[in-house]
């Protein structure tokens, strides 16, 4: 696994440095003059690499959320971003933050990123908006002013990189606006096509981790980076540029003033999100597409609420309320908006926006699990699905892999939900825990998925199927139980759920899986965790100051091997 994962490090940045010059090459020769002017690709392209003595320990690609969150936190959060991001790959039972360590760019997405770069830059050099992030005036507007421009640059380098730029890096830059104002006589557009380079550079696009020559963990940047995606899942803010600037994240007492600071900001409700959305696959709700002949209720935009309901709920109990992680499961509290009302059955007075909610101790909707988040989620299009419920408890809530079903697996039976004889998902599933090849499976998914049938495909409440009565009995850690309420209170109790909820939130903070991490350490962070009442927040704060949370990776990959996989690349296409 560490091989592979090596591997994978290795074509990542190899690939992300490549990307940035291959794509590159726009003539400047027999254009107009705006067309001549250098693009943000061909930017990158002019750039040299600055072969110094830091190493590469990783490569994280930005995922949709921290690219908008680093240009909001940047340029302001009015700044309009277009386009399609290629998406991060979730591996099988993990997280995309894990992924993030091996997703490369395709052509297709470099030139959505370039667009969005130049797009981004023209709003940020607009007459009306760059008086915020330029102190000082051309002494010509129509000419190149190096002076003028190295103090953008430096200012805006910073943030862009999330580290001081290099004086190589500053020169570039200061180079590229010179020739991009030269051929239309334009000073700012020569910033802004610099700024769009910076923008497309694998220095933004990727979280790059790097080591000093003598250390044993990250740099001051790197640390401050890895803070501030972990707790707000994005770039660090002003004051913890400034901590690692003068080297106040070196010891446990300066990182805990640091960390305590950035908890008690209102930008962890951010951080929360981008975590919980990535564990709880959260991300998928959206595009959760269902049969509005079955599921009338299920109308345009009910997929984008029920995330919005589920990830409101979470963040409401984790960091506003700050109650311990298992309440997730019993709690009855909620938010609702008028369209989650029709679906939930449950007179919403807003006319427009959210409002809380909570369904009584004798409801049948209690929760996580009995969110229309989950139970839409893993349903099939026209009807609820045990199996598939089961098994995201297994292996989203648990941590606990499922083996996939055989390739001839004859799923016939339980499709035929019109036989008289079999009118329940449980009836119809029993075939599959008699049968030798599917029983080892579905004896560990359907006890957890059997009692949630008493809710159909999205999430509505049932209490017959096809005219019989569902029978919602399951079991749990040996211990049967009855319906929803059982399960959640007996998720509740268990210690499961929050041990895996430590180890997605160790793999999320690091970008590695857990195999890849010292097991020792996972097994800490979790009864650290556990002593601690299970609280959200002191989870983060026992990864932050561990000090496996900044160490570097034994195999490390120096500079000097990325510049010969550059170089080497390069060759092979002359």
């Amino acid at each position: 696994m560490r091989q592979r994962q090596k591997h994978a490090r290795t074509v990542n940045i190899a690939f992300a440095l490549i990307m940035a010059t291959s794509l590159s090459g726009c003539s400047m020769e027999k254009q107009s003059p705006v067309a001549a002017a250098p693009t943000a690709n061909s930017g990158t392209a002019l750039r040299s690499v600055d072969a110094a003595d830091l190493a590469i320990a990783g490569m994280r690609r930005l995922t949709e959320a921290q690219y908008r969150n680093a240009i909001s936190d940047i340029f302001g959060s009015d700044i309009k971003i277009g386009g399609r991001f290629d998406p991060i790959v979730r591996p099988v039972h993990e997280l995309v933050a894990t992924g993030a360590s091996q997703s490369t760019i395709s052509a297709a997405g470099f030139e959505q990123y370039d667009q969005m770069a130049r797009d981004i830059a023209a709003q940020v050099l607009d007459p009306k908006r760059r008086r915020t992030f330029l102190s000082c005036v051309p002494t010509d507007a129509t000419r190149a002013d190096a002076k003028c421009a190295r103090h953008f640059f430096e200012k805006i380098g910073l943030y862009v990189y999330r580290r001081p730029l290099a004086p190589n890096e500053t020169d570039f830059y200061l180079k590229l606006a010179e020739r991009g104002a030269a051929p239309v006589h334009d000073f700012y557009k020569g910033l802004e096509l610099s700024l769009a380079s910076m923008l497309v550079s694998p220095e933004f696009l990727y979280r790059i981790e790097t080591i000093a020559p003598g250390r044993k963990d990250f740099d001051p940047y790197t640390k401050a980076s890895r803070l501030s995606f972990l707790i707000w899942n994005s770039i660090p803010d002003t004051a913890l540029f400034a901590a690692a600037a003068r080297g106040d994240l070196e010891t446990p007492a300066d990182l805990k003033i640091q960390v305590d600071r950035m908890l008690a900001s209102p930008r962890t409700e951010q951080g929360a999100r981008a975590f919980f959305t990535d564990f709880l696959q959260f991300d998928r709700v959206g595009d959760v597409s269902k049969d509005t002949l079955v599921y009338p209720r299920f109308t345009t935009g009910v997929g984008p609420d029920l995330r919005e309901q589920a990830l409101r709920t979470i963040v409401d109990i984790l960091v506003t309320r700050n109650q311990p992680y298992p309440d997730i499961f019993s709690s009855r509290r909620t938010f609702l908006n008028r369209r989650l009302g029709l679906l939930y059955q449950v007179p919403v007075a807003s006319q427009a926006g959210w409002e809380p909610h909570e369904f009584p101790v004798n409801s049948d909707r209690v929760g996580l699990l009995g969110q229309g988040a989950f139970l839409a989620l893993f349903s099939h299009e026209g009807r609820s699905s045990p199996t598939l419920r089961g098994r995201a408890i297994r292996e989203v809530l648990l941590c606990q892999p499922v083996p996939d079903p055989p390739g001839n697996v004859d799923f016939s039976g339980f499709n035929d939900t019109s036989n008289t004889m079999l009118k329940t998902a449980r009836q119809r599933l029993d075939r599959h825990t008699t049968d030798p090849v599917c029983a080892a499976c579905h004896k560990i998914t359907d006890p957890l998925g059997l009692p949630l049938e008493h809710y159909d495909g999205i999430g509505g409440i049932r209490n017959n199927e096809n005219g019989a009565p569902i029978n919602v009995a399951g079991s749990f850690e040996g211990k049967t139980l009855d319906g929803l309420a059982g399960l959640a209170n007996a998720m509740a109790k268990s210690a499961s759920p929050a041990e895996c909820m430590a180890k997605r939130a160790t793999e999320y903070a690091t970008g590695q899986q857990a195999d890849a991490l010292s097991d020792d350490w996972i097994q800490a962070i979790f009864a650290t965790f556990q002593a601690q009442g299970y609280k959200y927040r002191a989870l983060l704060e026992t990864i932050a100051l561990s000090p496996q949370f900044f160490a570097v990776p034994a195999d490390a990959l120096p500079v000097s091997t990325k510049v010969a996989l550059l170089n080497s690349k390069t060759r092979e296409s002359q």
